[in-house]
């Protein structure tokens, strides 16, 4: 990995918050990176319920400023940045205040999905693209984990497909076992249409469940890795039918050098 760039975008990320398959895969993987001589990026999403004085999040002036607009409606876009310590390890937050700031990552305290789930999605994957612009950073490898980040590869090879800073970019998403529950809001894909994009390219949103989401990212993504044990057939089925390099299952303990073996010969070759 010496030498290589990836960029990590993750919905969830330790220590920011709670750890569980999505998190802590999105920690481990940029640490053996990092600590393989690679250059790394990582963007989550900064809800409100992360700790910023704890973990000493501080805004970037020079990179905040902008407005995405998300179905038709301007909303400003905040970039935080904090370090994990004994890693060295820099992250960048998408913030804004309508989206962000509720004090939960993606349900209310009843476990409701928030019915803003879609939009807040699609405000991540374009500030993502939108802030490593303004870094001016080409990374070799974008990797993706959980569905808050789902939509990132279809924007990356549609929306903005003529962007030069990402046109030798290889797209990796890693599937996760556990979404949610229940669809996202019904008019996801018109607010995706609002932008541009191609019907043909989000026919599967036409019912926003996790797995539509998940098979939207893998079709605009250039390998696929497996990142749970148990992975719907469903979706399984969708993965293997695509024919794009594949990593299975690797346990937690075992990942490094198959991951980074993967991103070497499948991923770059």
């Amino acid at each position: 990995m010496n030498g290589k760039k990836i960029l990590f975008v993750s919905s969830e990320l330790v220590p920011y918050l709670p750890e569980n398959e999505v998190s802590l895969m999105s920690y481990e993987a940029p640490r053996m990176v990092n600590s393989n001589g690679g250059q790394i990026r990582i963007f989550m999403p900064r809800y409100g319920n992360i700790n910023e004085r704890r973990h000493q999040l501080h805004e970037v002036i020079r990179l905040s400023g902008m407005n995405l607009v998300i179905n038709d409606m301007d909303m400003p876009l905040i970039i935080k940045v904090a370090s994990i310590p004994k890693e060295r390890i820099q992250v960048y937050f998408i913030d804004n205040e309508e989206y962000f700031k509720r004090k939960a990552t993606f349900t209310d305290e009843n476990g409701e999905l928030f019915p803003d789930n879609d939009e807040r999605s699609i405000f991540f994957a374009k500030g993502v693209v939108e802030t490593v612009k303004k870094l001016n950073w080409s990374p070799d490898i974008i990797h993706v984990h959980g569905w808050m980040a789902s939509l990132l590869p279809l924007y990356l090879r549609t929306y903005y497909a003529d962007e030069p800073l990402f046109a030798d970019s290889k797209i990796v998403t890693s599937v996760y076992g556990k979404g949610f529950e229940g669809n996202l809001d019904v008019k996801m894909k018109n607010k995706i249409l609002f932008d541009g994009i191609s019907e043909d390219s989000i026919s599967h949103l036409e019912s926003p469940t996790y797995n539509n989401l998940l098979k939207v990212a893998v079709d605009f993504s250039d390998a696929i890795i497996l990142a749970a044990e148990e992975i719907s057939e469903d979706l399984s089925d969708y993965i293997t039918n695509l024919q794009k390099p594949l990593l299975p299952y690797v346990p937690l303990q075992e990942f490094e050098e198959a991951y980074a073996n993967f991103y070497s010969t499948e991923v770059l070759k």
